[in-house]
């Protein structure tokens, strides 16, 4: 069984650059693991205008930074995982957590759906 992603792209206020929130399975992962006040990753950054943003999955791995608390993933640590695809599967695993912060599980979505969602979020974005 696959995992499920869903994006949402929340705007901050007028003077902060909006934050994509990361759903998988109905949790919200980046949220949980930077704890209050922490960001998750730039909206910008995952749904460029043009070209493939930081979520695209190629067969050649990737660390993607995720987020960071409060204090700055420069103090207690990211939030970062390895991005990779496997024929019709997108795999998230090896994560690295902030200091303290549960380590979060690998996950599998099905290539197609997961395609999906990015083309649906960026199209939501631009």
């Amino acid at each position: 069984m696959f995992n499920r992603i869903e994006l949402v792209v929340e705007q901050q206020g007028r003077r902060w650059v909006p934050l994509v929130r990361v759903w998988i399975d109905g949790a919200e992962v980046v949220a949980e693991a930077v704890g209050a006040g922490g960001r998750g990753p730039f909206a910008d950054e995952v749904l460029p205008a043009e070209g493939d943003g930081l979520l695209h999955a190629t067969a050649d791995p990737r660390r993607v930074v995720l987020g960071e608390p409060e204090c700055t993933g420069g103090c207690c640590g990211f939030v970062s995982v390895v991005v990779r695809r496997c024929g019709g599967i997108v795999e998230w695993s090896d994560w690295e957590v902030p200091y303290e912060a549960a380590r979060l599980p690998d996950f599998h979505f099905d290539a197609d759906q997961y395609d999906a969602e990015l083309a649906r979020a960026a199209r939501l974005r631009h």
